[in-house]
């Protein structure tokens, strides 16, 4: 299969390129929306999972976490075995690890196998987002459009995230939950295959070429890189804060049960189109430029939120959304700009580590403010916070520029 998918990619160098260029997105962009769906697919099992074990709301906590907790904490290592194994065989052999975690999920009769296939799933999510971005960097890097195709990959990790549990909630009207995860977890077995055969060699081998390249041109940045990634923990704490305390800021103006669902599909539709459109805009007018709008509009609308009655707080949602999660497509466009000679994978490892890590602890650290003094003051010291993303973006745009 590998010596057919070579020869059918080397007739002509150009429609070549063109080739890789197209198979190594659509790989990425398969990868992102598949794990980030089988990631949030947890999320419609943990209210299943706690009545089914009679688990406290301490240990639905543990299950969430033991999956972003692998996820988070193996990508450095998934970026290193890359170099030694390939990325095709990490990213097909990662989603696969997280189909057959879903598969054992299935067949949990009790909390421990099911704690066990939540660690297998998230050490199999944690090859996706620095193999699958530094496969689309390295292919696009001579033709151009890597921020454009960074923002294309961003935008279908929230397809999944949509399509995904949405498929889960309609396999649960018609089955058991068992037999529902065991057939998402054969869904993550095909998605490997998939990947296996959409993978060009030459997508391979630019991995080889993007770091000769790299160690040609420079040695990145390491003060930028810093920068960028604190921009970027910030930016996830504050959106994983804000969707936490979002709820219950609906429901304090009268929202009920079917009211906050439509406000968060409202915010989510605003957020995936976010992450294509501001990826293509920070491609035109620069990160820096581009950050400081969508960061200084997601303030003042978190401000307004607080603010606004229900109708008007609807109205801006779709809005906010899409500042919300804008941000990220830049920032992942500048990973590759900071990153040193040969260290793209772990350059974008370091990055979700770090953002994702924010997000996870975002919601335990905000909650106890919460407690101690209310929703409106926990959203209004997400809105200041995330003003600081505003002096480390220039920052990062220096770096870049220098």
């Amino acid at each position: 299969m590998t010596d057919l998918k070579a020869v059918s990619i080397s007739r002509d160098p150009d429609t070549a390129d063109t080739s890789v260029r197209r198979r190594s997105l659509m790989a990425a962009c398969s990868a992102h929306a598949v794990h980030d769906g089988l990631t949030d697919l947890i999320y419609v099992l943990l209210p299943i999972w706690q009545a089914q074990f009679s688990i406290s709301y301490a240990l639905v906590g543990l299950l969430r976490g033991s999956y972003s907790g692998m996820m988070a904490g193996f990508q450095l290592l998934a970026s290193r075995l890359a170099k030694r194994w390939g990325r095709e065989r990490m990213l097909a052999g990662g989603t696969a690890l997280a189909g057959i975690a879903y598969l054992i999920a299935g067949q949990a009769g009790g909390l421990t196998v099911l704690v066990i296939a939540l660690l297998l799933g998230g050490l199999g999510a944690s090859t996706q987002h620095p193999l699958a971005s530094s496969l689309i960097t390295d292919t696009h890097e001579d033709g151009g459009g890597v921020k454009e195709a960074l923002a294309q990959y961003n935008f279908a990790g929230d397809i999944g995230k949509t399509l995904i549990p949405g498929l889960m909630g309609i396999l649960l009207v018609v089955m058991s939950w068992q037999a529902s995860v065991t057939l998402v977890g054969l869904l993550g077995l095909a998605a490997a295959g998939v990947l296996w055969w959409l993978i060009p060699v030459r997508g391979e081998q630019a991995s080889n070429k993007g770091a000769a390249a790299q160690a040609i041109t420079g040695t990145g940045s390491a003060s930028g890189l810093r920068a960028l990634l604190l921009t970027g923990t910030l930016d996830s704490a504050v959106r994983m804060g804000f969707l936490t305390f979002l709820p219950f800021l609906l429901k304090s103006k009268g929202a009920g049960t079917a009211g906050i669902g439509f406000a968060l599909s409202l915010l989510f539709v605003g957020g995936a189109f976010g992450k294509l459109f501001c990826g293509y805009l920070g491609a035109r007018i620069g990160m820096m430029k581009t950050v400081w709008v969508t960061e200084s509009a997601t303030s003042l609308l978190i401000l307004l939120a607080v603010w606004l009655p229900l109708v008007g707080m609807m109205a801006m949602l779709p809005l906010l959304g899409l500042a919300l999660n804008g941000t990220s497509s830049v920032l992942y466009g500048a990973v590759p700009e900071l990153a040193g000679a040969g260290k793209r994978e772990q350059a974008f490892a370091l990055f979700y580590t770090g953002t994702i890590g924010g997000g996870a602890l975002s919601p335990v650290l905000f909650g106890r403010l919460g407690d101690a003094a209310g929703v409106h003051a926990a959203l209004i010291t997400l809105a200041a916070i995330l003003l600081f993303t505003l002096p480390l973006s220039w920052q990062v745009q220096r770096e870049v520029g220098s």
